[in-house]
């Protein structure tokens, strides 16, 4: 891709970017959420039209790439972020949907369900051809989706965040799929926020900034500080803020006493105090995110019961939660939190509106203009204005719109579940900082994350879960700051350390 730029109502997307990928090389391509990453891509797959001047050539060939089924027909393939298979279908037909194979004006099942047993074979997948995707689990989907690529002989395959919902296994999984397309000379271009990702597999990695090419680096020259620093502009250190500095003399908040589901979670028992950073540890399917669920009445308690400053609370749905102080920032922020097709404004409203309400129930438009401009600033979400649809978002600003909705609550009590899950690095520093003024302001936070050195770097305290239960816990002090050692002797069983 020679000299791409894109221009959206005036604004500039993409100013003069350049990108090459090599056969048979991962490439990686890194930048905060609206750098331009997702429009070049969507450039490159047909699905804009770059401005005049700029070139894309496949095999050194010029492509005219003027439409989805001309980037098809060039041999690209895009895995976004949010799978679009049609759960109802089965995985042959998911594979060949738009290029079914025919005899005569009718399609030829058996013709396919034997195409899609050799790309399931290469791929080394168990699954059928003929079994539904809507039984098979997220990381198999995910693999669908690369078969259907193989399938229509792609030679360019973009990878927009495919781990961010996967467990450890499918991750692992997915590499070593990734591992046999570069065996087979298959160009994938690699999206991600992780830089463990990034370390292990990328071959090079390219940086946008702002819409603008800022370099590249070769494998032995890849390090966090090098690329924070082409993203970002600032060091690795400024990632985590802790300045709120919790005493120990602080009242307790609340208390969680024995609470379970007699399923998953077995006799939970934790003190949050205020102004603390209290984290939740453990591998995926530790329980931590079915922990959070109950106490915020998302799902049913079998026992157990909650007290907020030593009061006790009965908290049997969410509505309850929130009445009592608390709230609940979903993993799921596009599935189970934001309305995406409604506009920022209403969403950071809507656990509001109806204290808005005037005049017999109409909305006082004003004051709810009035309330999203001030938390829009507070938060720094970039938009075009309050007006723009949530789903029309980057993921970070996807995340702060959601954030600012909670807080409109003022919440005493606040869970984030994995709250940084699938941004940039600009917006998880931005995060941070809201953690840690939110915690210096007397706010009890809760917060659960699968990256140890995020939990490392935000906690206070951290309890670990392992099989449904609490099974450590660990402070940091000024004179011994949490070890991840520490972390994962606990996580996965190992003989016990004095943490």
């Amino acid at each position: 891709m020679r000299h791409i730029s894109k221009t959206f109502s005036g604004m500039a997307a993409l100013k003069d970017v350049s990108l090459s990928v090599r056969r048979g090389e991962v490439h990686a391509l890194m930048g905060e959420n609206g750098a331009g990453k997702s429009t070049l891509m969507k450039i490159l797959s047909g699905a804009y039209r770059a401005d005049p001047g700029g070139s894309i050539l496949i095999d050194g060939t010029l492509a005219s790439i003027d439409g989805p089924e001309a980037g098809r027909a060039s041999g690209i393939a895009v895995i976004y972020q949010e799978l679009s298979l049609a759960p109802n279908l089965t995985v042959a037909e998911n594979i060949f949907l738009g290029r079914e194979h025919r005899r005569s004006v009718f399609t030829d099942k058996g013709a396919q369900e034997i195409a899609c047993r050799d790309v399931l074979s290469r791929l080394g997948l168990a699954f059928s051809p003929s079994t539904v995707v809507s039984r098979l689990s997220l990381g198999e989907r995910q693999l669908v989706e690369i078969a259907r690529a193989l399938a229509s002989d792609a030679r360019i395959l973009v990878m927009d965040e495919p781990t961010t919902s996967l467990s450890t296994l499918e991750t692992e999984r997915l590499y070593e799929i990734i591992a046999s397309l570069k065996v087979d000379g298959i160009g994938v271009i690699y999206i991600s926020h992780r830089m463990e990702e990034i370390y292990t597999l990328s071959d090079r990695v390219s940086v946008l900034r702002d819409g603008q090419y800022v370099g590249t680096l070769a494998r032995d020259e890849i390090t966090a500080e090098r690329l924070v620093a082409m993203m970002v502009g600032r060091d690795v250190s400024s990632f985590y803020k802790k300045d709120h500095r919790p005493t120990a003399d602080r009242r307790t908040l609340m208390s969680v006493r024995e609470i379970g589901d007699g399923r998953r979670i077995h006799g939970c028992s934790f003190d949050l105090k205020a102004g603390e950073v209290l984290c939740l540890a453990g591998l995926v399917g530790s329980g931590r995110t079915e922990l959070a669920r109950l106490v915020y009445g998302a799902d049913p308690k079998s026992h157990g019961t909650i007290a907020i400053d030593g009061q006790p609370v009965d908290i049997r749905r969410a509505q309850d939660a929130i009445a009592s102080g608390i709230v609940y920032l979903t993993e799921d922020r596009r599935r189970l939190g934001l309305f995406l097709d409604m506009s920022i404004s209403d969403n950071i409203n809507i656990n509001v509106a109806a204290g808005d309400a005037r005049y017999g129930g109409f909305s006082n438009v004003t004051q709810a203009r009035e309330r999203a401009g001030r938390a829009m600033t507070a938060l720094a979400v970039r938009a075009t204005g309050m007006t723009a649809k949530a789903g029309a978002l980057s993921g970070g600003n996807q995340q702060k719109v959601l954030l600012a909705r909670l807080l409109e609550t003022k919440p005493r009590v606040l869970i984030l579940d994995e709250p940084t899950r699938g941004v940039d690095v600009g917006a998880k520093s931005e995060i941070y900082r809201l953690i840690d003024d939110l915690a210096a302001n007397g706010i009890g936070v809760l917060m659960i994350s699968s990256e140890l050195p995020e939990v490392i770097g935000v906690a206070d305290r951290v309890l670990v879960m392992r099989d449904g239960r609490i099974v450590g816990e660990i402070n940091a002090t000024p004179e011994r700051p949490i070890a991840q050692e520490a972390i994962m002797a606990y996580s996965t069983g190992a003989a016990a350390i004095d943490a």
